[in-house]
């Protein structure tokens, strides 16, 4: 487990494009247990709002978004 994140998992979708960091996301949550946290790390600008709109959806909790120089970094809470 990466401790500066306490993450379980990981997903580097740089250079990745809409749907594919809304998809790799999906897949991300599912694999990991409920309570645990995902990390997403993604540069397209849609995946800020596909994935903010998926955890609303599903809801699961985005513990923190950071967006710096065109990147984008999530922390998401799995809830169910």
């Amino acid at each position: 487990m990466n401790n500066k994140t306490d993450s379980a998992k990981t997903l580097d979708c740089i250079g990745l494009y809409c749907p594919q960091p809304l998809l790799q996301t999906r897949e991300g949550i599912d694999s990991i247990d409920i309570g645990e946290i995902l990390e997403v790390l993604a540069d397209d600008p849609a995946a800020e709002e596909d994935i903010k709109r998926f955890a609303k959806r599903t809801g699961h909790e985005i513990l923190l978004f950071e967006k710096k120089d065109g990147a984008l970094r999530f922390l998401i809470r799995r809830v169910k």
